[in-house]
């Protein structure tokens, strides 16, 4: 008998024993849901293996790293024209805003009326061809001559003028160009190795080309008689005139890195403004020839 009841006696026989049973009666179904979502969460992830394989998963994976930063474009695509109040901002600004070298100012009817009355055309040859303090093209011999009369156009319309936009001509078939471009690059490559060895490489016939034919310095006499000379020539705009030794001394105490960087990227004095390279599409050595001529010419 004290057998059979010592058989059917509890295990848990004090207080502390009872605490730890509670504790893992709760704990133990926990640990066991969280394991199971562990192992469903895992399935999952190495069930949708079957979509890395998918066009979309490859293409991100062969994506590049980073981008380059710039788009290579067609030099042989047609060129964009600007419309006229791009070109005005860029290019005519600085002399038509201020009203500099007895520039008519955008929006002075009075100043414009005398000049619209002479004609669309004659308006635009002026501008095209230069007159007085003007250069030829504001000073931007790159500008075509149907961006240079929406220029027109949109100052003499603002001015109390009603001019109408040019109207753009589309570009003859290049069919005949096409097809004599295969036979030119033949005879070029003909050329070519009529004069390089055959076994330099393109990149060393490359390097001796550049080696034969330094480049040459810009003139900065030229840069300035086209672009400059508007307003340095004659001193408008608050402009220090080329050989005013006085006005040009405390800008040379500035340095010639200083003087690069206003005339390359713009420069707002009290007197008036210079927009960036005068206005013209000079590239920055252009310029600081420019800048050069015009510093020796007023020491």
């Amino acid at each position: 008998m004290s057998n059979a009841h010592n058989e059917h006696e509890s295990v848990i026989k004090t207080p502390k024993q009872l605490v730890a049973a509670v504790i893992a009666a709760f704990l133990i179904p926990i640990i066991c849901i969280i394991l199971l979502v562990q192992y469903v969460s895992n399935e999952s992830k190495s069930g949708a293996g079957s979509d890395s394989l998918a066009p979309e998963a490859v293409a991100e994976r062969l994506k590049p790293v980073a981008d380059v930063g710039f788009t290579l474009k067609d030099v042989n695509a047609p060129k964009v024209l600007q419309t006229g109040e791009a070109v005005y901002k860029a290019v005519c600004a600085a002399c038509h805003t201020t009203g500099a070298a007895g520039a008519p100012k955008t929006g002075d009817a009075a100043g414009w009326s005398s000049r619209i009355s002479q004609g669309q055309a004659t308006l635009v040859e002026h501008a095209i061809k230069g007159i007085r303090a003007m250069p030829a093209k504001g000073g931007n011999p790159d500008l075509d001559d149907v961006e240079v009369e929406r220029a027109v156009v949109f100052m003499a319309n603002q001015s109390g003028g009603k001019l109408k936009e040019p109207v753009v001509k589309e570009a003859a078939p290049a069919a005949a160009s096409a097809n004599a471009a295969p036979a030119a690059s033949e005879a070029g490559a003909q050329t070519a190795s009529a004069t390089q060895p055959l076994t330099s490489s393109p990149s060393q016939q490359t390097q001796a080309l550049a080696a034969a034919a330094p480049a040459a310095k810009a003139d900065g006499k030229k840069v300035f008689d086209a672009s400059c000379a508007a307003c340095h020539g004659a001193g408008v705009a608050g402009a220090p005139k080329v050989g005013d030794k006085a006005a040009w001394a405390p800008r040379i105490q500035q340095g010639s890195a200083t003087l690069y960087e206003h005339a390359i990227k713009g420069f707002q004095g009290k007197a008036g403004m210079m927009p960036p390279k005068g206005g013209s599409s000079a590239s920055d050595e252009e310029v600081k020839a420019a800048v050069d001529y015009m510093a020796d010419a007023s020491k």
